[in-house]
């Protein structure tokens, strides 16, 4: 007689439909990806469409895409409201283009060049270099500059990275007693306008390379904060602005190896008042087993970019060391996100 093998159960789920659940998981991430990329949600922004209407809107196979759009609804991204007719969900709204809290250029983003570098996963492993540049010819950035509507859609997702996380970072820093903040590379300028908004005496200085800036522009003038705000470009790997009592990088040092991300900081070191500080907002990878997005993102890094990763704080304390500053403390806040904060020495 023999015995059954019972499969180990997560609560009711059987260990085996987990981990299908965990391999099948980019069948979600690219049918998003594609109705982002067509512009679903915006063409059901006004109320429920056919897909035979949304075919021909998006010249697509109207079978082909109805199927992608049921398996869509089963997730609750969009709605099948009647046989054939769609609507938006609270999860779909999210892919207009329309709206300032949009994640449809991150979906964008995702579900091309750094999809396709997820699916080299074993080219980093086996060389330990970026699967990036071996699939495009140029690092990351660099092909930023060679590619501007892909720059665009990278800006306009850092930019809804950043509507989404900065709350969390406004909420969770006292940045009261700052007169002059600088954020380095500070894309179109989100982080440092909320910051200001809610630091009625703060001036801003943003810095980013000179594509960047003009793209910045008319976001800061639309601002309610714009006359308190100094645009200035140029290169971090060169120099940064002066004139800040403190210093900020949100998502900047993990693009870089240790090498490259002390010259970013030492120049920050070089133009900073004895009595400074430097707000370092990034993930901090946790010890052991503990679960952290920062560990799936320390992976993306490898694969994007050039020696990019995430670091613990042990690692965060020698690199700063490095670059002459003394880490005084880690503040996490309420996203997956944390301030490091320094100060010269």
């Amino acid at each position: 007689m023999t015995q059954s093998i019972q499969a180990p159960v997560v609560g009711d789920i059987p260990l085996q439909v987990v981990l299908m659940q965990m391999v099948t998981s980019n069948w979600v991430s690219q049918s998003v990806y594609a109705a982002a990329k067509l512009g679903i949600a915006d063409l059901l922004k006004d109320g429920n469409k056919n897909y035979y209407e949304l075919a021909e809107a998006t010249k697509t196979h109207p079978r082909s895409l109805y199927r992608l759009l049921r398996a869509l609804a089963s997730v609750g991204v969009f709605a099948e409201t009647e046989t054939g007719y769609f609507t938006l969900t609270p999860l779909a709204n999210y892919l207009r283009s329309d709206i300032s809290e949009s994640l449809r250029a991150m979906a964008i983003m995702n579900g091309e060049e750094q999809y396709h570098a997820w699916g080299n996963l074993l080219y980093s492993l086996q060389t330990g270099e970026n699967t990036f540049k071996h699939l495009y010819g140029s690092e990351l950035f660099d092909w930023f500059n060679q590619n501007p509507p892909q720059a665009k859609i990278f800006d306009d997702a850092m930019t809804s990275y950043s509507v989404v996380q900065n709350p969390g970072v406004v909420a969770g820093y006292d940045f009261s007693g700052i007169k002059t903040l600088v954020d380095v590379a500070g894309g179109h300028g989100k982080l440092l306008t909320d910051i200001l908004k809610d630091n009625p005496r703060m001036q801003g200085i943003l810095f980013d390379q000179e594509s960047v800036i003009e793209g910045a522009k008319s976001f800061i003038a639309g601002s309610e904060v714009g006359d308190r705000c100094t645009l200035v470009s140029g290169d971090f790997f060169e120099s940064v602005p002066s004139g800040g009592d403190a210093y900020i990088l949100k998502m900047i040092i993990h693009d870089w190896s240790d090498e490259l991300a002390i010259k970013i900081l030492k120049n920050c070191r070089t133009v900073m008042p004895k009595d400074g500080k430097l707000l370092i907002v990034e993930q901090v990878v946790p010890p052991g087993n503990q679960a952290s997005f920062s560990k799936f993102l320390d992976l993306h890094m490898l694969l994007m970019c050039e020696g990019g990763c995430e670091r613990t704080e042990e690692e965060f304390q020698v690199l700063l060391e490095k670059a002459g500053f003394q880490m005084t403390r880690i503040v996490p806040l309420e996203s997956v996100m944390s301030v490091v904060e320094a100060i010269p020495i």
